[in-house]
Formats: C-alpha cells, sequence, structure tokens
C-alpha cells in the first residue's frame, strides 16, 4: 500500500476512533447532507461540538463542505477515504489469513492426534 493511502487510512481510523464522528457519519449516510444546526437537532451533541468533529471528518476527507444557500454549509458524506481504509483492512486480512490457517491446521492436527508421553523415567509418567 502506498504510504500516501496509509496516512489517508491512519485519518480515517482516527476520525472514526470518536463515537460521536461515528454518529454524525451515521446521521449523514442516513439522512443525507446536513449542516452542523440539522444535525444538533438530531443528535445528542451541541452544534459547537458538532462543528468541531465536523472540521476534523472534513480534514479526513470523509465529509467535504458545501456552501448553500443564506451562506449555511451543508456537509456531504465522501466515500473515497473510506474506501481507501477498507482497502488497507483487506490487504492486512490476507496478510494474516495465511499464518491463522496454518495455525488453525496445526491446533486441528494436535487435537486428532493422541498425546504422546516422552518422559525417560516410567515412574514419571502420569496417567490422566
Amino acid at each position: 500500500m502506498p504510504p500516501d493511502a496509509e496516512a489517508i487510512a491512519e485519518q480515517v481510523f482516527t476520525a472514526l476512533a470518536d463515537p460521536s464522528r461515528r454518529s454524525i457519519l451515521a446521521a449523514l449516510a442516513s439522512g443525507g447532507p446536513a449542516t452542523a444546526t440539522d444535525l444538533a437537532a438530531r443528535l445528542p451533541i451541541t452544534r459547537q461540538a458538532i462543528a468541531k468533529h465536523l472540521a476534523l471528518l472534513a480534514e479526513a476527507g470523509l465529509v467535504t463542505a458545501e456552501r448553500g444557500e443564506r451562506r449555511r454549509v451543508r456537509y456531504r458524506l465522501r466515500s473515497a477515504p473510506m474506501q481507501v481504509a477498507q482497502q488497507f483492512l483487506a490487504a492486512l486480512a490476507r496478510d494474516w489469513d495465511g499464518p491463522l490457517s496454518a495455525l488453525q491446521d496445526h491446533l486441528d492436527r494436535s487435537a486428532r492426534e493422541p498425546v504422546q508421553d516422552h518422559s525417560a523415567n516410567p515412574d514419571e509418567r502420569r496417567t490422566p
């Protein structure tokens, strides 16, 4: 993954780490473009806090600000940064699929094989 894609993914994960920002994104996804005031009416978050969260979401590229009528700014979701983060996670999953599959195979084989006692002294052997 190119370094710039990793930086985008990092910004997305940082933005998504906050439950308030996730709520804002969910509200925009379900209700479409909205102003900070519109979002404050739908969420248990103050308009000022929403404005700060929207600024961070915009910095991460997850939302874009559009000037509307009467100088109102509406925020709209952008999916491109989320897709970069999904690609990052998919690549990470691919990197883990092989080792995890090998571990599962080993554990499955171990569960099927009888346990061998390698004690040198027969008196030290224990029976279950």
